[in-house]
């Protein structure tokens, strides 16, 4: 083993960290952990818990020689790691949704053998395709009598603030979770909501009441101290009870304003005939057959039909990216309904997430994430390019630095979706062509195949600079 890296993100729980060394994950137990982490172990609740896909697997390994970081450990375990990591600001509506159920879920299953989570941080779930799983082991620790949920705020305002703000006002979370890496504060969710959601009971406790008791606590925090001091514990019955209160609430959200949207519809309603998204499907699929990447982005990926081409020709995981919240959505529903190796998430690719947190270090940025083996983009590079006025050569060079192999459309002036951007506004893309696409292509990579596949001339090219 080389001199395994501890990972940014990891600092604030002094129990134990995690590393990376030559693409394995490792956790270190600290001493102060020792005696929780042992408990749960011993009762098999943390294999239990993996068997049946609610927290990440782990084995204990011993520990490897001549590592400053693992020298004080009590325990070193290793995980296997999670294709791409993602963040809450990052997910649809649907997949924060499960997300939380399955936060939910868990820990129902670990109250119910003695065990509970000591935090309720969304960063402690990711996916594999669209299946959720809870990462921190060193969260489970023994139940305490009488105690009430400690997690309970940070729940609501990572999980349920976020869902209610999407299902209660239409306002999808992403743009101001990722300005608010905490999540969606309660005071600021309870004023922007309509008095009429006082009616609902659980918007009321959940939501209204949490705010007034926030800003209570803030206004005289000593009082507040003294009064959590000489509160009554809450039984295990109730604690249960809130934990599925919360979840039969969640399972029923919905998002709001979920029709028709500008490019929601476009799997349906596009600028091909059906031969030609055949054509593509086509395309695509052998492109997969003969790289066989082990990870593919799709950037713009829709409702999910070419990355689905994708892993039918043979890619063995593929990230799907979209700014359209419907779209998103259906691929979602899409990649669960069918168990498919498929994360669809959110991106505004002409403002993509940065490295932020602690030291701009604690959530890495887009551009450090998509870096993968290979990469489509389909129907996309004319939304910078035109309705964003990024150059055409940034848009090239953008696109070709997320994988050594790629397929990407090019999509003419003359075609109707281009036209339909420059009906209300000047055109001042002069050096917008094929041509100029393909040579500033051939300076950073070498064309392998290029195809015309539509009648308005939009072309496929499929490029190599590995």
């Amino acid at each position: 083993m080389t001199a395994a890296q501890r990972n940014a993100g990891s600092y604030r729980d002094p129990a134990g960290h995690v590393y990376e060394d030559a693409g394995r994950i490792f956790r270190t137990i600290n001493e102060r952990a020792r005696a929780d982490y042992e408990t749960v172990r011993d009762k098999g609740i943390l294999s239990a818990a993996a068997q049946k896909g609610l927290l990440i697997e782990s084995r204990e390994i011993e520990k490897p020689a001549g590592q400053e970081g693992f020298a004080r450990a009590a325990y070193v375990v290793e995980h296997p790691r999670v294709p791409f990591i993602s963040y809450p600001y990052e997910w649809s509506f649907g997949a924060l949704k499960a997300a939380a159920l399955h936060h939910l879920d868990l820990q129902l299953d670990l109250l119910a053998q003695d065990a509970v989570l000591s935090d309720a941080t969304a960063y402690n779930v990711q996916f594999i395709g669209s299946q959720p799983v809870f990462i921190d082991l060193l969260s489970v620790r023994p139940y305490r009598k009488g105690e009430f949920w400690i997690g309970h705020r940070q729940f609501c305002e990572q999980f349920l603030n976020p869902l209610l703000l999407q299902s209660s006002l239409g306002i999808a979370h992403n743009t101001w979770y990722r300005g608010s890496l905490e999540g969606i504060p309660t005071a600021d969710l309870a004023r922007a909501l309509p008095f009429s959601s006082r009616l609902s009971w659980n918007m009321l406790s959940q939501v209204i009441l949490q705010a007034k008791l926030q800003a209570k606590a803030t206004n005289a925090p000593a009082k507040a101290i003294q009064e959590a001091k000489n509160t009554r514990t809450l039984s295990r019955t109730a604690y249960e009870g809130m934990l599925r209160q919360l979840r039969n609430w969640i399972a029923k959200l919905e998002p709001a304003r979920s029709g028709k949207t500008v490019w929601g519809d476009y799997a349906k309603d596009n600028t091909y005939s059906s031969a030609e998204a055949q054509e593509k499907r086509r395309f695509v699929a052998e492109f997969a057959a003969k790289t066989r990447p082990g990870i593919m982005i799709d950037i713009g990926c829709n409702t999910g039909d070419y990355s689905v081409a994708a892993l039918e020709g043979g890619a063995s995981y593929v990230v799907g990216f979209d700014f359209d919240q419907r779209a998103l959505d259906l691929a979602f529903s899409r990649s669960q309904t069918d168990k498919l190796k498929f994360l669809p998430l959110w991106l505004d690719a002409s403002n993509p997430s940065p490295d932020q947190g602690w030291m701009q270090a604690e959530r890495s940025g887009f551009g450090h994430r998509a870096k993968v083996d290979g990469m489509v983009a389909l129907a996309f590079e004319h939304h910078l390019a035109i309705a964003k006025n990024v150059p055409l050569p940034q848009v090239v060079d953008w696109l070709v630095d997320r994988a050594p192999l790629g397929v990407i459309e090019f999509v003419p002036k003359n075609d109707q979706t281009v036209q339909t951007m420059l009906a209300l506004r000047e055109d001042i893309f002069d050096d917008y062509s094929v041509e100029t696409f393909a040579g500033q292509l051939t300076k950073r990579a070498r064309i392998v195949e290029q195809k015309v596949v539509s009648e308005s001339g939009r072309t496929l090219f499929f490029y190599d600079r590995s």
